[in-house]
């Protein structure tokens, strides 16, 4: 049960990942003109293009379970300067506080989720297991 629970775990954390590069590949001038409002100005296409490809990378190596620890320090390096940028709900006025909080807590329960497989692996159903059982004997 285990086994499945960590894969299951694996697909529900990665997929937030993929939608978030599609929806910005789709996007992407409004990710940029939202970058401007939150104050990054500096190297906006290359900033936005080296997040996409560590999301991307990082939501496979993750769901497939093959170096799913590097994929899951990925997904960290972009995930958590992004929360406490766009979701500063400390800064925010009263009418959006509650909100920006919300999605705040929820960015802190993803971090949480991909220090878990940080700190636990990958688990039983992997591409990392699959190759170490499939290894011809010598």
């Amino acid at each position: 049960m285990k086994g499945i629970a960590d894969l299951l775990g694996r697909i529900f954390l990665s997929t937030i990942f993929f939608f978030e590069v599609l929806d910005t590949i789709f996007f992407y001038s409004a990710a940029k003109d939202s970058m401007t409002n939150y104050g990054v100005t500096w190297m906006q296409d290359t900033l936005l293009t080296i997040a996409l490809l560590m999301m991307g990378i990082g939501a496979f190596l993750v769901v497939i379970g093959y170096f799913a620890r590097v994929g899951a320090v990925m997904l960290l390096l972009v995930w958590i300067p992004f929360t406490f940028v766009v979701y500063s709900f400390w800064n925010d006025p009263p009418d959006i506080q509650r909100e920006h909080m919300l999605f705040f807590m929820r960015n802190l329960a993803l971090i949480g989720g991909l220090l878990l497989l940080l700190a636990n692996g990958s688990g039983e159903y992997s591409v990392r297991r699959l190759i170490h059982v499939m290894r011809l004997p010598k």
